[in-house]
């Protein structure tokens, strides 16, 4: 896709974001359905322009190769025995020929027809050999050896190449480099990748009624966000900068501003402010940044005032992902908005989408769809208690959380769920 085509892209998703908010609006505030929403997250983050660096292999993991990952030699670069045991010539039974031949050890001598010699995994094959034969299948005699199975030419020989050969392409740009991908490049001969930085997030906390510390009281409560946050944005990807707590009060309100116009993290992720409350800073501080907001609260219970900005131009621009305060609430909008953009800022294929029948009947929202945590078994998703958009006992406790369309889903329903990154791997899916 070109980046005019792209850009285009963004904006359909955009406009369908604006009329469906129009359609979806609940007491005067705007919400886009929530798939749209999502879309729009998608398409805000891939019209980003991506940075890239060279990582020695220890620090591409959980990035994205920005160059593809070519074959520097051949693999094996040489012929090699699968298994312990014997190099033959010929055919049997074979002269045993003194001492062995182990991996990592300069070229051996040739072998002559009729001639055996011990040989371990990985060493390279003696020129001539015929087959490899495990130590299992062959009886030695003095020093004559026997083979105990049909003995067939190249057994247990990993020819030169059989991997790949120098030049192959081993994987595409876009590829997420795994453990698996660092073992590759490793043993292609790399010591360093092209790849793509992890998003830089800084996470703001706003709110004069949270702790830090010890139990809540005198309305008091504590922050609960705070600790969740950077971990959880870790384990999507992310590389976190910093996690600081700004106040209600218009002294909080001017450092949100600051921070909003001189971070330089990819992305600001902020908690509460974000409805119409007499401290609710983060909409007159982005109109005062003069930030294009590209989702304005979303049709999903709970975390419905949830919102997605845009700091600077389309393709060089930040972005701000506004949490609502409850805790519940604000994982809604972790997974609706923030995850999303962050896999495409990454250059990472987007999760599949999968479905799981529901345990039992779930009640809906009229006209919001709800995300509801689950346990997922062998055969159902089964919705958890405590999901009040406050509450987080139900998605400690969760692997996943069920999309429930409005007006509910029945017992045996499939439902669309969106794993936790703890369940699912994290990063590296």
């Amino acid at each position: 896709m070109t980046r005019t085509d792209a850009d285009g892209a963004l904006d359909e998703a955009l406009a369908l974001v604006s009329r469906d908010a129009r359609a979806h609006t609940a007491g005067g505030h705007r919400a886009a359905p929530w798939p749209a929403a999502r879309e729009a997250a998608v398409r805000a983050g891939s019209g980003v322009r991506g940075r890239t660096h060279r990582v020695p292999l220890a620090d591409a993991h959980g990035e994205v190769l920005e160059a593809p990952l070519e074959a520097l030699s051949d693999l094996p670069s040489f012929d090699t025995s699968a298994m312990d045991g014997w190099a033959v010539a010929g055919p049997g039974p074979w002269h045993v020929r003194s001492g062995g031949i182990l991996a990592g050890t300069e070229p051996p001598p040739p072998l002559a027809d009729g001639e055996a010699v011990r040989i371990a995994t990985g060493a390279r094959v003696p020129a001539d050999t015929s087959a490899v034969i495990r130590s299992e299948h062959a009886r030695e005699a003095g020093t004559q050896l026997y083979p105990q199975r049909t003995v067939s030419t190249g057994q247990d020989i990993r020819p030169r190449g059989q991997e790949c050969r120098s030049g192959d392409l081993l994987l595409p740009v876009g590829s997420l480099v795994t453990p698996a991908v660092l073992g590759l490049a490793a043993a292609a001969g790399y010591d360093e990748l092209v790849t793509r930085p992890r998003p830089r997030v800084e996470v703001l906390v706003l709110g004069d009624e949270l702790l830090t510390g010890g139990r809540p009281h005198d309305g008091l409560i504590r922050d609960a966000l705070g600790p969740m946050l950077g971990p959880w944005l870790t384990r999507l990807g992310a590389e976190v900068t910093g996690t600081r707590r700004l106040g209600d009060d218009p002294a909080g309100a001017e450092a949100l501003l600051k921070a909003v116009t001189g971070s330089t993290a990819d992305l600001l992720i902020t908690t509460g402010g974000t409805a119409s409350g007499p401290v609710d800073h983060v909409h007159p501080v982005l109109a005062r940044a003069g930030a294009e907001l590209l989702v304005d609260g979303v049709a999903v219970r709970p975390g419905h005032p949830m919102l997605l900005a845009r700091i600077g131009d389309r393709t060089d621009g930040r972005h701000l992902v506004g949490l609502p305060g409850n805790p519940l609430a604000a994982v809604s909008a972790l997974l609706t908005l923030a995850e999303p953009l962050l896999r495409a800022l990454a250059g990472r294929r987007q999760r599949p989408r999968y479905t799981v029948p529901v345990q039992g009947d779930v009640p809906g929202h009229p006209y919001d769809t709800r995300l509801v945590p689950v346990l997922l078994t062998d055969e159902h998703a089964v919705p958890l208690r405590y999901n009040g958009p406050a509450m987080l006992r139900g998605v400690a406790a969760a692997d996943a959380l069920a999309v429930v369309p409005p007006h509910g889903a029945r017992s045996g329903q499939d439902l669309e769920v969106l794993d936790l990154p703890w369940a699912s791997g994290g990063c590296f899916t």
